[in-house]
């Protein structure tokens, strides 16, 4: 059995042994606040299938698609270019370490002011948040291009936009794809948290609903249904990764 094998089915083993241990622990349980599993999980089966789970589910989903894809695409533009203008990047350096010291959630306020509490609202906390993993790590990367690809580029007159998307982006593509991991489970946070203040739809407005009505089982059902996803989309972009980027896996199995 090689690495790889092993190493999924031991992810597998642990996922049901946690899952047979919160069954048991909880089954008798007669706690208002911490339901049976089992009881959790037909609530979920029977909420989050119907069409207003559903419709719930796609509001949530494509709130947090947006934002991070114009988080990841802002992230990689500017890191990219203030990784090879290192001018414009003491100069605004100072700034960039403000803003990003600012939690996102602290700009709740201003965003409901700027845009209301419609969808535009939610895009743009998102996107706030998931700019910053991917612009540091853009930076990092440009900055550790190599010095030989640097040099070849210049003697073969690779420039401009070809330079870009053969050489800069494909030695940085690794360090922004470790931002875009750290990016993912941050964007769905982004998403509950936009959605627990002013809002009629999505996963946490449905958690934050069943909380002030009491309806514990429907909060636990909500707080797990977001557990599915943040693992459904980070196994995801890790495929597309793999896909992507092939070389970087090579060069992990040859160390």
């Amino acid at each position: 059995m090689n690495r790889r094998t092993l190493s999924a089915l031991l992810g597998v083993v642990g996922a049901v042994a946690t899952v047979a241990i919160w069954w048991l622990a909880t089954e008798n349980s007669t706690s208002v606040y911490f339901p049976p599993l089992s009881r959790i999980l037909e609530t979920a089966w029977e909420h989050w299938l119907s069409a207003e789970g559903r419709a719930d589910i796609a509001a949530s989903i494509g709130n947090l698609l947006s934002g991070l894809a114009i988080g990841v695409v802002l992230g990689i533009v500017v890191g990219v270019a203030l990784g090879q203008v290192p001018l414009l990047h003491r100069a605004l350096s100072p700034s960039i370490e403000f803003v990003r010291a600012i939690p996102a959630t602290a700009l709740l306020p201003f965003a409901m002011m700027l845009f209301g509490l419609g969808t535009e609202m939610k895009v743009f906390l998102i996107a706030l948040g998931c700019v910053w993993p991917v612009l540091l790590n853009a930076l990092d990367g440009t900055r550790s291009l190599e010095p030989t690809l640097r040099d070849t580029a210049s003697v073969y007159g690779i420039t401009g936009v070809r330079r870009q998307l053969n050489i800069v982006l494909p030695s940085a593509a690794p360090r922004i794809a470790s931002g875009i991991r750290v990016a993912i489970p941050l964007s769905l946070i982004l998403t509950v948290t936009s959605e627990m203040v002013g809002s009629h739809q999505g996963i946490g407005f449905v958690i934050v609903d069943a909380q002030n009505t009491f309806r514990i089982t429907d909060m636990w059902s909500g707080v797990l249904l977001l557990g599915v996803l943040g693992f459904a989309l980070t196994w995801l972009f890790g495929l597309a990764e793999k896909l992507l980027l092939p070389w970087e896996k090579r060069a992990e199995r040859a160390l």
